[in-house]
């Protein structure tokens, strides 16, 4: 009798975890209905108003932008390779390394302190280790010379089957508004689930383990990975969509400078003010399981986040408008006997 009595719990514990699991993932469905469905009529509500005042902005000046890539486009006529090289190579390396050395200069001097106080982790890198920082630089350089490199070089090619890459007329702003929207929601689902892959145990520890050897992240970390992780989850969820849409070199070139900057941020270890908030990929740095995509509506939908939104750092996890760092407006918690 005792014996049929626990297999009768126990299918009744079973039963009960998947109408749990039924139930949480019916309401993450509806969490993530309602906050595409938000961001829906808030574009519906004031698209229109915003982006009249921003076609104006593109559209200034007489045409000035387009002015601007005309002559651009007459310098490099006949060598549309070069241009497309110079769009998607060089200015993102630019940017990257460019906001890259601010952050870097913070991370190995510990100056300005006025920085080092929006630290999210507050005790660790203060400062950087050398040593696993000249790793990460030496990693990172390799990556972009010799994977990044290449495929941009194939995403021309690619993209040149759609059409002329570097036609001579630039994208309306609307048109340019729309695939940025596109390329979003393609990373998004790409690298969320091209991330959650590379940790399953199997693929874990051969490719994976290196990225997290970092478990509070900075600015440069953001492309330190095993070359099979940057093909797939660090370059793939972003190159595919100019590709696909057979995009303009000047949307592209913007793309990926966006892309970059983002996942910079995302790394820095800084919650800075009037930036994107880090807290989100920074918890995936601290703990791992949990906060797999970017924008955090697949977490939210696979119950991937259910632990952070338990947390300070959920908390903080916003659009910082004034100059006082979270850590202390919103403090840990203390510990039980302090």
């Amino acid at each position: 009798m005792s014996v049929e009595r626990e297999d009768s719990d126990m299918r009744g514990a079973q039963t009960s975890s998947r109408q749990e699991a039924s139930g949480g993932l019916w309401d993450s469905v509806k969490k993530a209905a309602f906050v595409i469905g938000s961001g829906i009529l808030f574009l519906a509500a004031f698209g229109n108003s915003l982006t009249w005042h921003l076609q104006r902005f593109w559209g200034a000046s007489g045409d000035f932008w387009q002015n601007l890539w005309s002559k651009l486009y007459l310098m490099f006529e006949g060598h549309t390779e070069a241009l497309f090289y110079m769009g998607t190579m060089l200015v993102p390396t630019v940017v990257f390394w460019g906001f890259n050395a601010m952050l870097l200069l913070v991370d190995t001097t510990g100056r300005p302190s006025f920085i080092t106080r929006y630290r999210i982790q507050v005790d660790k890198n203060n400062p950087v280790d050398p040593v696993k920082l000249h790793q990460a630089l030496r990693t990172v350089l390799f990556n972009q010379v010799f994977i990044s490199a290449p495929m941009v070089v194939a995403a021309y090619h690619l993209t040149s089957w759609r059409g002329n890459p570097c036609g001579p007329e630039l994208p309306t702003f609307h048109w340019a508004l729309s695939e940025m929207a596109a390329f979003s929601i393609l990373e998004e689902v790409l690298f969320y689930y091209s991330h959650r892959l590379f940790h399953h145990p199997s693929l874990y520890k051969h490719f994976h383990k290196q990225h997290h050897e970092w478990t509070a992240p900075i600015c440069v970390v953001a492309t330190y990975a095993h070359p099979l992780e940057h093909v797939f989850s660090n370059l793939l969820p972003v190159v595919i969509g100019p590709v696909v849409l057979g995009s303009h070199l000047s949307t592209t070139c913007m793309w990926y400078c966006l892309a970059l900057v983002s996942t910079t941020i995302s790394h820095c270890g800084y919650h800075l003010p009037f930036l994107p908030s880090p807290e989100f990929h920074d918890f995936h740095h601290l703990r791992f399981n949990q906060c797999f995509g970017v924008f955090g509506v697949l977490d939210r939908l696979h119950g991937t986040d259910a632990k952070f939104r338990q947390t300070k750092q959920y908390e903080r996890h916003t659009l910082l408008t004034n100059l006082i760092p979270l850590t202390e407006s919103i403090p840990d918690t203390p510990k039980k006997g302090q």
